[in-house]
């Protein structure tokens, strides 16, 4: 059953990619089976721009997202140096090892999150990201799920690099760039509609995220629409409320 799971996993990766060419859905669909399918609480995804600087490209949870985006401002934490590095860097329990990243483990412990791996987003010596798994309790995670999380993070670096093979490298470059940029819009408008409607930002994401998967438009270009109050997204502040996950 797993099995099967974890197959239909990657052809949904691969829809999802081809489809929607929207690098950010396809990052954030990967955060959520990796939750599912890895037995961890919560994953983030860092990538790098065209200057090799990282940043948040998605996170399953809110927790996750401030704890990634705290280490990037840091510059300190297991997921800069699996990046870094281009190797796996775990550590099942951050207590127990306060010293190695003091004020990361601080924050993640504040976050909720005891354990964290790490694995880069690389294809032989060229590295785009690191994909990041925490558990909120203090556990080495399994090695066939550290084995499965490093064959995702394989599909979307290839997934990231295709860009690169198919279009010139000045197209590409911004339209990575342009993939960066469209996450700062996105976070503003998550916030404005979790303001408008009085729901969690969690559930404003899902809500641009379904409208512009109905739609048949980019999530960049949804977040540009709820920004500027367009009358086209109106139906999004009638959509019912999703139920809080808490």
């Amino acid at each position: 059953m797993l099995d099967r799971r974890i197959a239909r996993t990657f052809v949904e990766l691969a829809d999802t990619l081809v489809l929607g060419s929207d690098a950010i859905d396809f990052l954030h669909t990967l955060t959520e089976r990796c939750v599912e399918l890895l037995e961890v609480d919560a994953v983030g995804i860092l990538l790098a721009d065209q200057r090799g600087a990282l940043s948040l490209v998605a996170a399953s949870t809110e927790q996750a997202r401030l704890l990634e985006l705290f280490q990037l401002q840091d510059e300190e934490g297991p997921c800069l140096d699996c990046f870094h590095s281009g190797q796996p860097v775990a550590c099942a329990d951050l207590t127990q090892e306060p010293q190695r990243w003091p004020r990361f483990t601080a924050m993640a412990r504040e976050q909720g999150f005891a354990s964290v791996h790490a694995v880069p987003m690389r294809l032989r010596e060229q590295i785009v990201g690191a994909l990041n798994l925490f558990r909120t309790s203090p556990d080495v995670i399994p090695e066939e799920a550290v084995e499965l999380a490093q064959s995702f993070a394989n599909v979307a670096t290839i997934s990231v690099l295709q860009f690169r093979a198919l279009r010139h490298s000045e197209m590409v470059t911004e339209q990575l760039q342009n993939a960066l940029n469209s996450r700062v819009i996105i976070e503003q408008a998550k916030g404005i509609l979790a303001e408008r409607l009085q729901i969690g930002v969690a559930d404003a994401f899902s809500l641009m995220r379904n409208y512009a998967r109905n739609n048949n438009q980019l999530l960049s270009e949804v977040a540009d629409q709820v920004i500027a109050r367009s009358p086209e997204v109106a139906e999004l502040t009638r959509i019912t409320k999703p139920r809080s996950r808490g």
